[in-house]
């Protein structure tokens, strides 16, 4: 049976979005395919390789900096294969994961943006678009779905409901070890779904997560920290600050299948002290209100035949809550029911802004396959952007979040080059 979703072709259309280029023009196929093998990492984490990496020759030589692919080039589906089964580095293996995923990358700019194609097949027959609800149980809205890895979907009290996603890693060469060992750089203990998870009374008790008010741990860089190997040991934010002006970020651009595809965009944050969204406002906001517990938007009835769906109705078409296309504001007086059930997040491309609002995206699942265009404007001078231009090189990672997962549970690739004009293992195609 085939199937296609192209969810922007409605909200795009909609709000008159417009391209500086259309990568919708471009001949794809003229473009060389680059197959890069993605792969499941489990909790190998920074610690990790630096520590019980294929025991102390490994570690060592992590120490040293030798580069991930130098000892394991065209292992990556051996290694999600051995990884996703369980052992030390997966505690709760997810029945039926897949171990590994071929990602086809193409890469093109013009004068003014850059393009990126992605194509991969996922497990599932039908497209990750849905994403948690509140749903109403006849008193209160209440969280409803939730990614493969947690407690409660493992335990069966929650069904798995995550967000298929595609993100790219930038940097410049200023973040060092990043061109060896990529992501590995980003992922530590105490992360979320890592070993040693750090409760939020850690989180809040920790003077620099104080300090830029997280309650969590997320992805950070180890020179953020006075010690490499500690989470809790870190730099004042002054030091953070000079890092930053010096470039010594990664840049992260992410396409989001629920929470920015309906909008034709990919959020654009990057990772330094945490893993941080650009300045200004993307393109998703909690649709939950904290002081009544009660959703802020609904779907519009006279537009869309419907303020609400139930549980049957997932995977049955798509359920996107777009502000300024299909939702009003809540009304608590409606005669909800039961089993009611609105997103969990509200999508706007009007009220996205700022860097924030850089990178757009195409997204259309047919077949079984994904494929997502980016684009991202050249030469950005914001301070929290790595500026893509001609004659550079940068060092990018992938990854790919499949079958209703976050966190850990997705593909990574090792470290790859990619050239604009210059040397690289994946070449950017000037356009005519």
């Amino acid at each position: 049976m085939k199937r296609t979703i192209v969810v922007l072709s409605v909200a795009g259309l909609a709000m008159g979005q417009v391209y500086a280029a259309d990568p919708a023009t471009i001949d794809w196929s003229k473009i060389p395919v680059n197959e890069v093998t993605l792969f499941y990492p489990g909790q190998s984490s920074y610690q990790w390789l630096r520590n019980d990496h294929k025991g102390d020759k490994g570690a060592k030589a992590t120490q040293r900096g030798s580069t991930c692919v130098k000892c394991h080039e065209d292992e990556e589906k051996t290694l999600g294969e051995d990884l996703v089964k369980g052992g030390p580095l997966e505690p709760t293996p997810m029945a039926g994961k897949n171990g590994w995923v071929v990602l086809k990358v193409q890469a093109a700019y013009d004068e003014k943006n850059a393009f990126f194609r992605f194509q991969w097949k996922t497990r599932n027959p039908f497209p990750g678009i849905d994403h948690p609800y509140l749903r109403f149980d006849g008193k209160d809205w209440k969280g409803y779905g939730g990614p493969k890895l947690d407690k409660d979907v493992q335990e069966g009290k929650q069904p798995g409901l995550y967000e298929d996603r595609m993100t790219m890693f930038i940097d410049d060469g200023k973040v060092s070890g990043f061109s060896k060992q990529g992501c590995w750089l980003t992922c530590h203990d105490g992360e979320r779904d890592m070993p040693k998870e750090v409760s939020k009374a850690d989180a809040q008790a920790n003077a620099l997560l104080k300090a830029i008010t997280k309650n969590d741990l997320r992805k950070f860089l180890p020179d953020t920290r006075t010690d490499p190997m500690d989470w809790r040991t870190g730099r004042s934010q002054e030091e953070i600050a000079k890092l930053k002006a010096a470039g010594e970020f990664i840049d992260t651009m992410q396409w989001r299948a629920h929470r920015s595809n309906p909008v034709g965009m990919a959020d654009d944050g990057y990772v330094l002290e945490y893993r941080n969204s650009d300045a200004g406002k993307n393109m998703f906001a909690g649709n939950k209100d904290s002081k009544t517990g009660m959703p802020k938007y609904m779907w519009d009835e006279k537009k869309v035949g419907y303020r609400s769906i139930t549980a049957e109705q997932l995977r049955k078409g798509s359920h996107h809550l777009i502000r300024e296309v299909n939702g009003v504001p809540f009304d608590p007086k409606a005669p909800w029911r039961a089993g009611d059930m609105v997103p969990n997040y509200v999508v706007s491309r009007a009220d996205s802004a700022g860097s924030a609002a850089d990178n757009n995206a195409r997204g259309e699942w047919k077949d079984g396959m994904w494929t997502v265009v980016m684009t991202r404007p050249l030469n950005l001078k914001n301070a929290d952007d790595k500026a893509l231009k001609h004659g550079a090189t940068y060092t990018i990672g992938l990854a790919v979040h499949d079958d209703n997962v976050t966190t850990r549970g997705h593909f990574v690739s090792f470290p790859r080059s990619l050239g604009f004009g210059a040397r690289g293992d994946i070449q950017a195609v000037k356009l005519p």
